[in-house]
């Protein structure tokens, strides 16, 4: 929407009495500023990176898996009839936005759930 439609439909609103201020230049700066407030954008961003990571079905599977109990590549790869690229780029994207980390034991990389009341809720916010 351009500047000016944006100008008008505050100044409207500011004279209807409907808003706190009777000025609408002030009254868009304190919708700024609280829009930084409420959310930053680089806290929108990091969030909006853990919902897409959240919006796969393999990856929530996955992480239903890791709920139960840590387990390496080829655990995840059999337990989701996966191929291994498949499953290293779907764990890689949930290490990445921080849900699970891994530990490497030798050769071998195990994966857990980063920080497991972060993953109940979420779940428990699906279940409601």
């Amino acid at each position: 929407m351009s500047t000016s439609k944006t100008s008008r439909r505050l100044e409207r609103l500011a004279k209807s009495g409907i808003c706190s201020s009777e000025n609408a230049s002030e009254y868009a700066g304190e919708l700024k500023k609280l829009g930084e407030r409420a959310m930053t954008s680089e806290d929108a961003e990091k969030q909006s990176k853990v919902f897409k990571a959240l919006a796969d079905e393999t990856r929530l599977r996955i992480l239903g898996l890791l709920r139960a109990r840590e387990m390496c590549v080829c655990e995840v790869m059999v337990a989701l009839n996966l191929t291994q690229p498949t499953a290293s780029h779907h764990l890689g994207i949930l290490e990445n936005v921080g849900l699970i980390k891994d530990r490497k034991e030798g050769k071998w990389v195990f994966y857990s759930i980063a920080d497991p009341r972060l993953v109940e809720n979420t779940y428990r916010l699906v279940r409601t």
